[in-house]
Order: structure tokens, then C-alpha cells, then sequence
């Protein structure tokens, strides 16, 4: 591919608009993560946001993303198991402009450290020796984008990732992130829960992996803990009727899967509502 198409900024815009369908559906969840679109009002309207505050230019969150090792099995994954929808995919990104608008920062610390960039985990999209492939994934009120950084070697999709996967994967760090799905109100949760380990399982995906809400001493032990122990229902205070739990992805990353009902449903839904009639 023409190094001059994958820097064109037509291109940039698709990516940046990748999903931008998840806006018109929002509205439709109890606990929507963006309030809807504002309309173009007159020139005056626009001059005044643009110097107003940064958090009313925004329309809500576009998509979340996540570093993939293996981007086949990571597709696989959002789209086979947990039933998202490709809206689109692109590759081979390299140059300039596109190395500093992704690495500048860890560049710049690089150098401030006087160490090769590598050695932090910086590829080299500039010169071309890695390359940066990503794959959006639709769902009902959030896009999530994988991408997978590569040697310019490596073919696309199933080919050995540039960097080896974080080794702290404790949520408990910070700068940690995870990705929260709703179960649908009426789903068993504990029955969802332990379906998602039997499929990914089935898959291949052993690493796919939900807690429990008991201890355990051993791998063994939480494969065999009793079904109720999959879900932690919250009954009491603002968070009545929360029911989540925590689960490693096919990558490593961190997973949510909550249901909302009753109290908490009410909570989020009010916000959503006050936040809308502001705008």
C-alpha cells in the first residue's frame, strides 16, 4: 500500500468516525455512556462552544481500544463469542505522521531517559520496520477497537505482535483499563458466565477466565466452584441491583460484565436524563 493513502487524511477521518452509528442507540440504554448528538445550530452557537468549556464540545466516547497479540483470535473473540459486529478493518500503517501521533510522548521519554525507544516499548512505525493494524468491532452503545503492532515481516492477523504483553495484569495498577458489557436483564448471569468460559474453552481460549466470588487455592478449585459463586449481586445502597463480575479476556485484558437493575438501573438512568436536559 502507497505509504502518501495511508497518511491521506481522508483516511485518518474514517478511522476517527469508525462506529460513529453507536450515537443513534444510546439514548436507548438505561445507562448510556454518551449523551446524543447536538445539532449544528447557527455560527454563533458554534463560536461560543468552541470557547466554552472542553467537556461540552464533546458528543460522548467513540470506542474503547485495546493492544491485541494475536489479532485473529482477539476478532474471534469480540465477534464470535461475545456476538460484535466488524465494521471495519485497515492495515499496514506506517510514516511520519502517523508514528508521532501515536508514540511522540513515549518517544520523547525515550530519549529523555537516553535509551533506545525499543527498550520502552515503541516500535517504529516512522522508518517503517513495524507496522499498525487495527479491527473496529461494533456493539450495541460502544465501538471497541483491537489493534495489533507487528514487524513490517510479520503478516497480518495471526503474525508474531511487535511487543510481548504487559506483565502486571493486576486491575489494580493504575493506568490499568478494562471494557464493561451489559448482560441483558433477563439472562441468568451465573449461567452466562460460565457459558463465556465453556465457549472460549471450546475455542481454544483457555486463558479466557471469570473470578469468583469465593476464594480459591488453585486453577482447579475456581473450575469447580459452585454456579451461584459467579456473580456478585450488590443489595443495598445506590448500587441495589449492580451484579458484576471480573474476567480476563483472550488477550490478558481486563473484562466487566455487569447487569443493572432496580436501584442502580434507576441511578444511571436519572444522570443520563439530567446530563441530556442540560444539553
Amino acid at each position: 500500500m502507497d505509504l502518501d493513502e495511508l497518511n491521506n487524511p481522508r483516511r485518518r477521518e474514517l478511522m476517527r468516525v469508525a462506529g460513529a452509528a453507536t450515537l443513534t442507540g444510546i439514548a436507548a440504554s438505561a445507562m448510556a455512556v454518551a449523551a446524543p448528538a447536538v445539532a449544528q445550530g447557527p455560527a454563533s452557537t458554534s463560536t461560543a462552544r468552541n470557547r466554552g468549556a472542553v467537556g461540552a464540545r464533546l458528543q460522548g466516547v467513540q470506542h474503547f481500544g485495546v493492544t491485541v497479540q494475536n489479532m485473529d483470535r482477539a476478532f474471534e473473540f469480540y465477534t464470535q463469542v461475545l456476538g460484535g459486529t466488524e465494521i471495519m478493518r485497515d492495515g499496514d500503517f506506517q510514516g511520519d505522521v502517523i508514528h508521532n501521533t501515536l508514540l511522540l510522548t513515549e518517544e520523547l521519554e525515550a530519549k529523555r531517559r537516553k535509551v533506545n525507544p525499543r527498550t520502552l516499548g515503541v516500535p517504529d512505525l516512522r522508518g517503517g520496520a513495524q507496522r499498525l493494524d487495527v479491527r473496529f468491532v461494533q456493539f450495541d452503545n460502544v465501538v471497541i477497537e483491537l489493534l495489533q503492532y507487528r514487524d513490517s515481516n510479520q503478516p497480518q492477523g495471526s503474525g508474531a505482535s511487535f511487543a510481548p504483553p504487559h506483565e502486571h495484569t493486576s486491575p489494580a495498577f493504575p493506568k490499568s483499563m478494562h471494557i464493561c458489557f451489559y448482560v441483558r436483564d433477563d439472562v441468568d448471569f451465573n449461567q452466562f458466565i460460565h457459558d463465556l468460559e465453556e465457549e472460549s474453552a471450546r475455542r481454544g481460549m483457555d486463558n479466557v477466565r471469570a473470578n469468583r466470588i469465593v476464594a480459591a487455592g488453585s486453577e482447579q478449585e475456581r473450575k469447580q466452584a459452585p454456579l451461584d459463586t459467579l456473580t456478585n449481586r450488590i443489595t443495598s445502597g445506590k448500587s441495589d441491583g449492580w451484579s458484576l463480575i471480573y474476567a480476563k479476556g483472550p488477550e490478558g485484558e481486563q473484562l466487566e460484565f455487569v447487569q443493572v437493575r432496580g436501584q442502580a438501573k434507576q441511578v444511571f438512568g436519572d444522570a443520563y436524563e439530567t446530563r441530556r436536559r442540560a444539553k
